[in-house]
């Protein structure tokens, strides 16, 4: 038998474990892309659609709901991923320390709440901010406040517990591929800067940060993408209130869908802007990334 003829049969073999994957990535992920962008172009309620051009994304020039949607979604993702990314990072760098005791117990307590049940965790953060519950109790205690504040009413505040519960869930998950980072970094290299006499912040920005880099990168770009489709806490935690106020586009589209009258051409295209965004925003990520190298 040739090497001609065995690398034949090799290929028909990975062709078999490769088909599978194949077949079921484009039917469940490329062909519904391709006829939710088909969908867009339709306007009309439920089942009585037609062709409509570009109608539905002229729509949204003038949706009041869909800027304000847009405007949360923006301002989560420019405020929650950079807190989240720094925490990790500095926890990560703590938790990598040799001489800490207990070690495996910290990162599992901060990984944890990654795994955590969304509807389970929601209720206990709607219960710990609620007007007479920990938090208020524990901040008036503290003299830091002198009333209860409307975490779930206010509409800055609600903002706030939405950006709090999303770092509290995420920054366990980033810190692990952190982790595993510092883990492969040579001992020597602080070693060798600790002689050189570079303290724990030097070491920090200037050996840490810039070997983690395609880490960070990764990280980034994986939070911003998972921002910009945020939809549990804010649909569990304050149902998008008070008054829109903390409503992101993935919320809006299943407001569309279920909550509204059914109306698939516009959903699909308030989704394409969620394309559009990450699509965007992780090519700005990269060239940066690249840039910077």
């Amino acid at each position: 038998m040739n090497k001609h003829s065995v690398s034949n049969r090799l290929n028909r073999r990975a062709w078999l474990f490769i088909v599978p994957s194949l077949v079921l990535l484009v039917s469940f992920v490329f062909y519904p892309m391709i006829q939710a962008f088909f969908t867009s172009f339709q306007t009309g309620i439920a089942n009585n659609t037609e062709f409509g051009g570009l109608a539905n994304y002229q729509r949204l020039i003038t949706d009041s709901t869909f800027k304000k949607a847009l405007f949360n979604t923006v301002l989560f993702l420019i405020i929650q991923v950079p807190v989240m990314i720094l925490l990790a990072l500095i926890i990560s760098s703590m938790l990598n320390n040799k001489k800490l005791k207990c070690r495996g117990l910290f990162r599992t307590a901060i990984f944890l709440p990654c795994v955590t049940s969304l509807v389970a965790y929601s209720i206990i953060f709607k219960s710990l901010f609620a007007n007479d519950g920990f938090i208020n109790g524990l901040l008036m205690n503290l003299h830091v406040i002198g009333e209860p504040i409307n975490w779930l009413t206010n509409a800055t505040f609600a903002r706030i517990l939405i950006i709090i519960a999303i770092t509290w869930r995420w920054t366990g998950y980033n810190m692990i591929f952190y982790l595993s980072g510092l883990q492969s970094i040579d001992d020597s290299i602080y070693e060798a800067s600790s002689i050189d006499g570079a303290s724990a912040f030097q070491k920090f920005r200037y050996m840490t940060l810039p070997l983690l880099k395609p880490i960070i990168l990764f990280t980034t770009i994986n939070s911003t993408i998972g921002t910009l489709q945020l939809f549990d806490e804010t649909m569990n935690i304050t149902q998008g209130g008070p008054a829109n106020t903390t409503i992101t586009i993935s919320q809006y589209i299943y407001n569309l869908l279920f909550k509204y009258q059914p109306n698939f051409g516009y959903a699909a295209a308030v989704s394409y802007v969620i394309v559009v965004l990450i699509v965007v925003l992780s090519f700005i990520q990269m060239k940066v990334g690249d840039r910077n190298e």
